[in-house]
């Protein structure tokens, strides 16, 4: 798992480039599924047939991470952007970034801005003029915080763009491991950034009778946050509701007693803003049975995001066990 993690923290994947990791994704899964595809919109959708193909599932883990998209060039060479997804400019500020072709620049505030915003951010690439930098960036170029990834105590790691490589690991190491009851799509979704999109058009094809998206979710413990149950270190979060979701009863208790039954830690989210692409598969085609399973995170959305490894690891047991006993 762990190995897992950093090779896709590593990997180029803002809104609209997804298939980098796209690629990465398939090449660990190919040896493990009955078919690969992607559709028109870019999912990697990996199918592994079940035991029982009278029913479907589908498994949501979203590709794409926020990132910033260039809009102008300005007379003295600096690279002005939009954003592209949820931005934090004061998280994003007085950092490192990466082009998709590989050129590097930091990341700081105008300094006349006292309320910063994305529009007061300008990107430095060492050029002397606008010249200069329209050698290496072009209006619409994208680029992302540059990846860390740091191990600290009690196994727990911080990183960018666990939102939400976890939950790409999670479902890739369970479709590595998976033994399915029914027939299973692990589908790598993209453009959830901004709108939860990609997993739409997948849950039309694929019509399933019961979905799960993986994807993080905020934690009481984090400095400064509202009340809230889930905590680091206290197992897989099983979603109640969020702002664009009440789950179905039938996959929260489905999720809680294989939780039971196989002494995976659990505990129960009510997240009240945020939404995943559990909203897009609920309510797409004829609806569908869905819940989610959410890795609790800190300081989402910024180049620190921290996680427990246990937590991680209890995430994909549960999917696991979930896709190998079946949801009812």
């Amino acid at each position: 798992m762990y190995e897992t993690i950093k090779k896709y923290i590593n990997t180029f994947s803002v809104t609209g480039r997804e298939y980098y990791l796209a690629n990465v994704i398939e090449a660990d899964l190919k040896p493990f599924a009955t078919e690969i595809r992607r559709d028109a919109m870019g999912n990697l959708i990996v199918f592994k047939k079940g035991a029982d193909s009278s029913k479907k599932l589908m498994i949501a883990a979203h590709m794409d991470e926020i990132g910033f998209m260039v809009t102008n060039i300005t007379d003295n060479g600096y690279i002005r952007v939009t954003n592209v997804g949820g931005i934090s400019a004061l998280f994003s500020s007085y950092g490192l970034v990466k082009f998709e072709n590989g050129l590097k620049g930091v990341i700081v505030a105008d300094s006349s801005a006292k309320d910063i915003k994305v529009k007061d951010l300008v990107i430095d690439i060492g050029a002397k003029n606008k010249k200069d930098a329209a050698r290496k960036v072009a209006v619409g170029d994208l680029c992302a915080l540059v990846p860390s990834f740091t191990r600290l105590m009690n196994k727990r790691i911080s990183a960018k763009a666990f939102d939400d490589r976890l939950g790409c690991a999670v479902a890739a190491v369970s479709a590595m491991k998976s033994t399915p009851k029914y027939d299973t799509y692990y589908v790598f979704t993209v453009q959830e950034e901004v709108g939860c999109r990609g997993a739409m058009p997948a849950t039309f094809d694929i019509r399933p009778d019961y979905a799960i998206a993986i994807d993080v979710t905020g934690t009481g413990d984090t400095v400064g946050a509202r009340a809230m149950e889930i905590k680091l270190g206290n197992g897989a979060a099983v979603k109640l509701k969020d702002s664009s979701v009440i789950c179905s009863q039938l996959m929260v208790d489905a999720m809680t007693e294989c939780a039971k039954r196989n002494g995976i830690k659990y505990q129960l989210e009510v997240l009240e803003a945020g939404g995943t692409d559990t909203h897009s598969m609920q309510l797409a085609a004829g609806g569908c049975h869905a819940g989610c399973i959410s890795i609790p995170t800190r300081y989402i959305h910024s180049p620190v995001e921290t996680v427990d490894l246990g937590d991680v690891e209890a995430c994909e047991s549960l999917l696991t066990a979930l896709v190998n006993e079946g949801v009812e």
